[in-house]
């Protein structure tokens, strides 16, 4: 009888989890960006809520699960396609590129990004699957505008989770305080504390990078006028978004302004290291008193250079620890013996790991932030996107050192790898950020849980909306009340001089009206 009352309670409660739980549309960027919004995903499926994952049916990472739905829809590019592009992006980072060669590379990527937008809006089956769901909000990357742009159309609030946008859109989208006095811009390699002439250039960059925004996302306002029959901008939409998750904290991130509606989750990707293999476990074991040393460069790069490869392998060489290297392509000829190739290897967990000593990554803010909360010292090689800044972050608290992957040599590397091994004082800073990082009443990805299911709950968050959505750039500036206390200032000056003017005049014509005539003297 006991055990019939235990199975009840268990069937009432999980009948009272999966009642009371909502639904969720999902939208979410392939690659690295998936890595991100996964966690959160699974985390809510299993607090009971209906997810439906929508995505390109070409894609390398998104895969199915027990806890949400896959919907996808066809696109015109093949896998292989996405696979070779990907791959171009890691390989050609190694070799100097004009700048026109540069832009072609982004366009591409844009290109691909605006056909899978078309794909899926017109994909009229798809859209009436999703109209008849009766989804509660919408959660997505806002890197692929497209997610807003049919949560415009379904009616719903959405969810955004960045660690940037280009041009910094986000804080445009959420009107939020931006100034370059002191917060650096993306590409700029700055921080916050900036010489006068990095401030003009600060500036510039500024500039320069709207209008390259607008170039950016200018081809998407056609698509919304013809999906949602309006006349608005990629900009307007994104100032719709209930909650802006931001993947990064004030321990690795510049202090700045922010908007009730951003929440900092920096350190999502971080969870508890769990027990390595035997394979990997055997090679910890292995490297005796001296340790090991991570390397990756994220899942974007597969192969690079043989003659950096080469390079690379050299500097390692000189070091006594063993060192992991992440690596598919084809191993250099000079490969050392303390250096293990691996196709994938447990990044959270090695770092995680007393016996390691140092961490070689690209920049990503997974890598980083996996860094920082297992407090291993970093050697940068940043090769695209924000990984420059990310680099620079670390590099100024001196929890790191940065390499110029196009410059680099054998010494170089080498002599960056003893540094953060030998030199304390990297160590120490990096332990002094893990320290600042985990003293948290809330872990990165219980924070972010909460605020998705937030706006589920409520409908979105329109109390953090700020009325400065409500003015227009006038308006918001104050320039009408500016103009309209200067009017008053000049029209009282003027008519107090004028009233100044006036009584001069009248006591000058006073004055000369009492003066007596002077009698000239007869002789």
């Amino acid at each position: 009888e006991s055990n019939s009352l235990t199975c009840w309670v268990v069937f009432c409660f999980l009948l009272r989890t999966f009642s009371e739980g909502g639904k969720l549309l999902v939208v979410p960027i392939d690659g690295s960006h998936w890595l991100s919004i996964r966690p959160v995903v699974d985390q809510l499926g299993q607090r009971g809520h209906e997810i439906v994952v929508v995505a390109p049916e070409t894609n390398l990472r998104i895969d199915s699960s027990v806890h949400y739905t896959m919907k996808t829809y066809s696109v015109s590019y093949s896998r292989d396609y996405v696979e070779a592009e990907f791959k171009k992006l890691g390989y050609r980072s190694f070799t100097p590129q004009p700048f026109l060669e540069k832009i072609s590379k982004i366009t591409n990527i844009t290109a691909m990004f605006l056909d899978s937008c078309k794909r899926l809006l017109s994909n009229k089956d798809l859209i009436k699957y999703l109209e008849e769901r009766k989804f509660d909000a919408v959660f997505m990357d806002p890197f692929f505008p497209c997610g807003q742009i049919l949560a415009e159309y379904l009616s719903l609030p959405s969810v955004y989770i960045i660690r940037g946008l280009p041009c910094g859109l986000e804080f445009h989208a959420t009107l939020c305080p931006n100034p370059p006095s002191y917060i650096p811009r993306f590409f700029t390699c700055y921080t916050d504390c900036m010489a006068f002439l990095q401030r003009v250039r600060n500036l510039i960059a500024s500039l320069s990078s709207s209008l390259a925004c607008s170039f950016l996302y200018s081809p998407y306002n056609r698509l919304i006028k013809e999906f949602l029959q309006q006349e608005a901008t990629v900009l307007e939409l994104f100032s719709h978004a209930s909650i802006w998750l931001m993947k990064y904290d004030f321990v690795f991130e510049y202090p700045r302004p922010l908007m009730p509606n951003m929440v900092l989750i920096g350190g999502i990707s971080c969870t508890q290291e769990k027990a390595l293999s035997q394979e990997f476990e055997a090679i910890v074991n292995a490297s005796g008193e001296h340790g090991i040393v991570v390397f990756s460069l994220g899942s974007m790069v597969s192969e690079i250079p043989m003659k950096k490869a080469i390079e690379i392998a050299d500097a390692l060489g000189t070091v006594p620890q063993t060192v992991l290297w992440r690596y598919t392509g084809q191993a250099p000829p000079n490969l050392p013996k303390n250096v293990k190739l691996v196709k994938w290897l447990p990044q959270n967990d090695l770092l995680g790991h007393p016996k390691t000593r140092a961490f070689i990554t690209h920049g990503g803010s997974h890598g980083v932030y996996e860094g920082i909360c297992n407090a291993v010292p970093m050697v940068l090689m940043p090769l695209f996107g924000d990984q420059m800044d990310n680099a620079k972050r670390v590099e100024s608290r001196e929890a790191g050192l940065t390499l110029n992957i196009l410059e680099m040599t054998s010494k170089d590397i080498s002599a960056a790898l003893k540094a953060v091994i030998n030199d304390k004082k990297y160590k120490e800073n990096i332990k002094r950020l893990s320290e600042l990082h985990l003293d948290r009443p809330i872990h990165p990805l219980d924070l972010a849980v909460h605020w998705v299911e937030f706006v589920m709950r409520h409908k979105g968050a329109p109390h953090l909306r700020p009325a400065a959505h409500d003015l227009n750039w006038i308006q918001y500036h104050s320039l009408d009340v500016i103009a309209f206390l200067l009017v008053v200032v000049l029209l009282s000056l003027f008519i107090s001089l004028k009233c100044c003017l006036f009584c001069c005049r009248r006591c000058c014509f006073k004055r000369g009206r009492t003066r007596k005539p002077v009698k000239a003297k007869s002789h």
